[in-house]
C-alpha cells in the first residue's frame, strides 16, 4: 500500500484572538513557569508550545508545490459558517429547546446576539499513556457537541471535495500545549520520541481553565511549520481565512 503524502497544510480554528489573547497568554505563562521549574517537573522549555501556535485542527491536507492549494482556498471562501452552524444546531435541537430560544436568530431579550460559537478550553490530557507521553493537549468544553459536529461538517466538506484524506477515526479536537518533539539536544537521527511521565502534571492541571467563553472568530487554512515572529512568538502562516460571523 503506497504511503500517504506528507501533510503541508491544515484546516483549523485559530484560538488566539483579540478576545482570547490575554487569557491564553496568562494561563500558558503560568503553566510554563510551573512545569519547567527545576523545583517542579523540570520539563524542557522548548516542549511548551508558543502562544501563537494554539489552534484546533480540523484536518490536514497535502499540496506538494502548492498544487491544489488554490482549490482549497476557493472552497474555504465559499463556506457559509453561520448557515452550517445553524444547520448543526437545528439537527440536534429538541422542540423544547427551540421554543426556549428568543427567535429564529437566537436574539437575546437585550437585543444583542449571543456568540455564535463560544469556546472554553479546559483540562490537560496525554496523547499516549500518562506515564509515557510526548504530547499533552487541552480539550474544548463541548457538552452539547455543537463544536464537534460543526468541525466534522467542515472536515467532510473538504474530504468530499477530494482535498482532505478520509480518516477511519473520529475527529479529536485538541489544542497542543506540550510536545517534546521540539526539544533540541537529542541525538541526531534518533527516531524515538522523548517520553515523559506526565502523571503529576495531569493531576495538577486536570481542571485548569486555559480560556473561557471566548467566541471562535475564524476558520483558516495554515501552512505546516510555525515561524518566528518579530515579537519572539511563533505562528503558522495563514494561507486564507474567513470570519465565522
Amino acid at each position: 500500500m503506497p504511503s500517504l503524502p506528507s501533510p503541508t497544510h491544515f484546516l483549523c480554528l485559530p484560538l488566539v484572538t483579540r478576545a482570547s489573547r490575554h487569557q491564553l497568554a496568562a494561563s500558558l505563562s503560568n503553566f510554563s513557569a510551573d512545569v519547567t521549574s527545576p523545583d517542579s517537573f523540570a520539563i524542557p522549555e522548548q516542549a511548551i508550545r508558543p502562544l501563537g501556535t494554539l489552534h484546533l485542527t480540523i484536518g490536514v491536507m497535502s499540496f506538494p508545490k502548492d498544487e491544489g492549494l488554490e482549490k482549497a482556498v476557493a472552497l474555504l471562501k465559499t463556506l457559509a459558517p453561520r448557515s452550517i452552524l445553524a444547520g448543526v444546531k437545528a439537527a440536534s435541537a429538541s422542540s423544547a429547546t427551540a421554543d426556549s430560544v428568543g427567535g429564529a436568530d437566537g436574539i437575546e431579550p437585550s437585543g444583542s446576539p449571543p456568540p455564535l460559537l463560544p469556546l472554553t478550553l479546559r483540562g490537560l490530557h496525554p496523547m499516549q499513556s500518562a506515564s509515557k507521553t510526548s504530547v499533552l493537549y487541552a480539550s474544548p468544553s463541548d457538552t452539547e457537541g455543537t463544536l464537534q459536529r460543526f468541525c466534522e461538517k467542515l472536515r467532510s466538506t473538504f474530504q468530499e471535495a477530494g482535498l482532505m484524506a478520509m480518516e477511519n477515526r473520529p475527529l479529536l479536537l485538541h489544542a497542543t500545549i506540550l510536545n517534546t518533539i521540539y526539544v533540541k539536544g537529542r541525538k541526531k537521527g534518533r527516531k524515538e520520541k522523548l517520553l515523559i511521565d506526565a502523571s503529576g502534571i495531569l493531576d495538577r492541571y486536570d481542571d485548569y481553565v486555559w480560556m473561557e467563553n471566548v467566541p471562535v472568530e475564524k476558520i483558516a487554512i495554515c501552512k505546516m511549520g510555525a515561524k518566528k515572529q518579530e515579537d519572539g512568538d511563533e505562528a503558522y502562516e495563514v494561507e486564507a481565512e474567513i470570519d465565522l460571523a
